[in-house]
């Protein structure tokens, strides 16, 4: 967690998800709205130059109207990655981290297709998890694949310690087009029979960089990004815990209105 505080303003910003249930997420809403203290949560996407240029083609109608977003986030493990023993006691312990590759990863995906839905909860949650690795993630998922849907869209999030190779990437289909996002900073564009990929903008400051956004919410009175903002997490954290409920319980679950 960073604070920056200033003269008698202060923000906080949190890695990434919010919280591991919805009531500890609607807990924090009600004690920053009380307070008055901006809460930013922080993900390695959201300064992804290849994010923005696809939710610019989707957003100036290059697209079409979304039909389906696939985002798939994950790397081999945390063990098979080596990441260290403190780290990888609470990644999987399900009262810390809330769930596995579930929540470790599925928040990116969440957190993007809310951003891209433009703030919209889906209409339900569906979601499958496993434990393909049980002698080394006894207690936790490491394989998950979750299913929102909206009135015209659906949304499919991959999250996974099981991929060959790390990565965070994401398909978003049009009625008229494509994008797939292309490592850091490049997309994959295809409208009708015409391909190419493409340079991603740089990022206009100060929502190109973690620490540049939370000081200007401080200092120059800036409203966060809507991907590291309270309210879309808020609602990330409502379809992961959601997520969690519908693959215990093998059913979808839709969300109250």
């Amino acid at each position: 967690m960073v604070e920056i505080a200033a003269r008698h303003h202060v923000a906080v910003m949190v890695e990434k998800p919010l919280a591991v249930s919805i009531e500890d997420a609607r807990a924090i809403q009600e004690t920053a709205r009380a307070a008055k203290i901006p809460v930013l949560v922080n993900y390695e996407t959201t300064w992804y130059r290849s994010n923005h240029a696809a939710y610019e083609l989707v957003h100036d109608g290059s697209l079409g109207e979304v039909r389906r977003i696939v985002v798939h986030d994950g790397h081999a493990g945390p063990k098979e990655i080596g990441v260290p023993p403190e780290f990888f006691a609470w990644l999987t312990d399900p009262k810390l981290d809330g769930a596995g590759a579930l929540f470790d990863f599925g928040c990116y995906g969440a957190d993007l297709a809310t951003w891209l839905m433009e703030g919209r909860r889906p209409d339900s949650v569906t979601a499958v998890t496993q434990q393909i690795k049980p002698e080394i993630y006894p207690h936790v998922d490491d394989e998950a694949t979750v299913v929102l849907t909206y009135p015209h869209a659906v949304a499919i999030i991959q999250a996974s310690w099981n991929w060959p190779f790390d990565r965070k990437d994401m398909e978003v289909y049009g009625q008229r087009g494509q994008v797939f996002t292309v490592k850091r900073d490049d997309v994959r564009v295809r409208i009708a029979d015409d391909e190419k990929t493409v340079p991603g903008k740089p990022i206009a400051a100060p929502y190109d960089d973690s620490i540049s956004e939370l000081r200007a919410v401080v200092l120059e009175g800036a409203k966060p990004d809507p991907p590291t903002s309270l309210e879309t997490n808020v609602i990330v954290v409502e379809i992961l815990d959601a997520a969690r409920r519908a693959a215990l319980s093998g059913s979808t679950l839709r969300l109250q209105k």
